[in-house]
């Protein structure tokens, strides 16, 4: 039998601005990446994200960025493997806080946006980051992109690793995340999503917007919750797994 970790970008509103459904998600997802306040997220969004997640018997995860509020996280900046490190330690102990505050514990780091794709390819960033993951627990997982450069090292590192895909991302030929301007590069249609979806668990691969089939291995599918019908998605690509004998829970 598939099993399938289905994940979701949450706690992303922040003072009076509100993003994203998370609430209407949250029962259809087994983990939850909670923003940690530097392109979302403030403490009171944190925690409250963190009680959604554990009512609903969700996995609890750190959503950390670069210091990029104004851009979302979504504009490259140039860092040091030092900077890395801190980044995550700092913003990962923020969400762990909380989830101990509430009865829980981290299971996992996914980094965010800009910082998220900048590791997918640099071997440095990605070994800092793979040390503050081992440096926050020998529980906490992090999820990395699927067959990238970063989840090679954390392979190599030791860590618990989850190879990460997208449900409403397009692709590059190389296996990267086409840019979200790109035509394709977002996936706002379902259907188009469950045949993307059922390509990467069922056959271990992924098309790219070139139409070059790309190996990928599967371990945990990101929905984005900020995407206008993110509730639709999730209940869509439940509906499917269901039909498909896909089970559904964190890794």
């Amino acid at each position: 039998m598939k099993k399938i970790d289905l994940n979701c970008d949450m706690g992303e509103s922040y003072g009076a601005w509100k993003m994203g459904a998370d609430a209407g998600v949250m029962p259809y997802i087994s983990s939850a990446n909670i923003a940690c306040g530097f392109h979302g997220g403030d403490p009171a969004t944190i925690r409250q994200t963190v009680r959604l997640a554990v009512d609903r018997g969700v996995a609890v995860g750190a959503h950390p960025s670069l210091p990029d509020l104004m851009g979302f996280g979504r504009r490259a900046m140039r860092i040091s493997p030092q900077d890395m490190y801190d980044l995550v330690i700092y913003q990962a102990g923020a969400v762990e806080a909380f989830a101990r505050a509430a009865g829980a514990k981290l299971h996992h780091v996914k980094c965010h946006g800009a910082l998220y794709n900048m590791a997918a390819t640099d071997e440095g960033l990605s070994e800092a980051m793979v040390r503050a993951v081992r440096d926050l627990g020998s529980e906490v997982m992090l999820y990395a992109l699927s067959n990238s450069r970063n989840y090679e090292i954390a392979k190599k590192g030791k860590i618990k690793v989850a190879g990460e895909v997208f449900a409403d991302r397009g692709y590059a030929d190389d296996g990267t995340l086409a840019p979200r301007d790109k035509p394709g590069g977002m996936i706002e249609d379902a259907e188009t999503s469950v045949k993307q979806v059922l390509g990467m668990i069922e056959g271990g691969y992924v098309t790219s917007l070139a139409g070059k089939r790309v190996a990928v291995s599967a371990d945990t599918l990101c929905l984005h919750g900020d995407q206008p019908g993110a509730v639709v998605f999730a209940q869509t690509l439940r509906k499917v797994f269901s039909e498909k004998g896909i089970t559904v829970a964190a890794p």
